[in-house]
């Protein structure tokens, strides 16, 4: 993990996407679209404009492109400063010491970057982050702005505020030595799990499932079978031309053969429902981000996926002789305060865990295609140009997982 390079996550060029977000800025001041704009200068501690006055353009400053910009939808980092009106000078509150506005600009992943997902619906991801931001106390960043016209930066975004604090590493794993996470206490990071356990019981309890109808999958049955449709489809999409993966095809068939009598209640999920997903104030969530897998659902889809990402990371480390966090999001626990919460006894998890280890297999297999694309970490071209590999399960970092799953070994 330490070894292999990182695969490119865009051929996107940061200094023309920073000309371009400038020149869209100078559109969308707040009296254009009072309900989408930054706080005017009055709410951030400065005086009023004149009766009739125009805002100036916000002007943008610290564009980056951060490190750990990840596979998916792509992220630029910036701030705002918006002018006092007729001034060449900051706003009062700047000038006396008040911060620019800290944003966050999210993108649809880039085509020409092999991207991990077929479709990117900014839209959709922005509509339900307001969504749980009005309808929940989940502290869900509300986004200013949509763009959906791909003409200004190349493709639909979103940019929402930024959100200080601190997030459980994916490279390497948090599980691993050397974090603030794996450092903490046994009771802080008990303070943690108990918090993130209750994001999901929050947001399930808390959104009318009518206002979020949106989000219900196209197909037919129940949202259960819709979901497992929807990853049939998307892993047909990933070994399209491509070796197919009979760990994969095997899971499905087990799904196929345990399917749970009662699939349970549908609510709102939040779809990457996991820690590296969450801003942390000290130990307790601070933004909730990564809406984009959001679906109706029964509720085990978060509480399998959050509970197998954990063991994920936390398989890796023993793998790799570290102890790891072996009494972090045990299931058992996850489960157990889960129905503290909400009343609600689990039900299937072995199908949800085993769900959630198969649509990380399919992800994991995308990007393992993907790299062998750019060329990271994969032998010699074949003699027609691609690499590809002589047994595709090798690609799945989890294969001994999902096969001990299978064969009922697992947990």
């Amino acid at each position: 993990m330490t070894a292999t390079p990182r695969p490119r996550t865009t051929t996107r060029d940061p200094e023309d996407l920073t000309r371009r977000l400038t020149a869209w800025l100078a559109t969308r001041t707040r009296a254009l679209d009072p309900s989408h704009g930054l706080p005017t200068p009055a709410e951030q501690g400065g005086p009023p404009p004149a009766a009739g006055t125009p805002l100036p353009a916000p002007r943008v400053t610290a564009i980056t492109v951060p490190a750990s910009n990840g596979m998916s939808s792509e992220t630029l980092l910036f701030d705002i400063d918006q002018p006092a009106p007729d001034s060449a000078e900051p706003s009062a509150a700047h000038a006396q010491g008040e911060a620019p506005t800290p944003c966050v600009l999210r993108m649809a992943g880039d085509p020409a970057a092999y991207a991990i997902f077929p479709r990117y619906d900014m839209p959709r991801q922005y509509r339900t982050m307001r969504l749980v931001a009005d309808r929940t106390d989940l502290p869900v960043p509300r986004p200013f702005w949509l763009e959906e016209d791909p003409a200004h930066l190349g493709a639909p975004f979103f940019v929402m505020p930024r959100v200080s604090g601190r997030v459980p590493p994916d490279v390497m794993p948090y599980t691993y030595e050397g974090n603030w996470l794996y450092d903490a206490t046994d009771a802080e990071r008990d303070r943690l799990e108990a918090a993130s356990v209750a994001v999901l019981a929050r947001l399930h309890d808390q959104v009318p499932v009518e206002s979020a109808e949106f989000l219900a999958l196209s197909g037919t049955g129940n949202p259960l079978r819709r979901h497992v449709d929807a990853q049939r489809a998307y892993y047909a999409w990933v070994v399209d031309g491509l070796p197919r993966s009979p760990l994969i095809e095997r899971g499905f068939a087990w799904l196929a053969d345990h399917w749970p009598e009662d699939p349970g209640e549908t609510v709102l999920t939040w779809g990457d429902a996991r820690i590296g997903n969450i801003v942390y104030d000290g130990f307790a969530p601070a933004a909730i981000l990564d809406w984009e897998m959001a679906a109706l659902g029964p509720r085990e889809l978060d509480l399998g996926w959050m509970i197998y990402l954990h063991r994920f990371f936390q398989d890796l480390t023993q793998g790799g002789g570290q102890r790891g966090l072996p009494d972090f999001l045990r299931r058992d626990r996850v489960e157990a305060r889960y129905a503290r919460l909400t009343g609600h006894e689990p039900r299937a998890m072995e199908f949800h865990t085993l769900y959630a280890a198969l649509r990380h297999a399919i992800v994991m297999l995308r990007v393992a295609y993907r790299q062998i694309h750019f060329g990271v970490g994969v032998p010699p071209a074949s003699a027609g140009g691609v690499p590809v590999p002589a047994d595709p399960d090798g690609l799945i970092m989890h294969r001994d997982t999902l096969e001990a799953m299978l064969a009922g070994r697992y947990w």
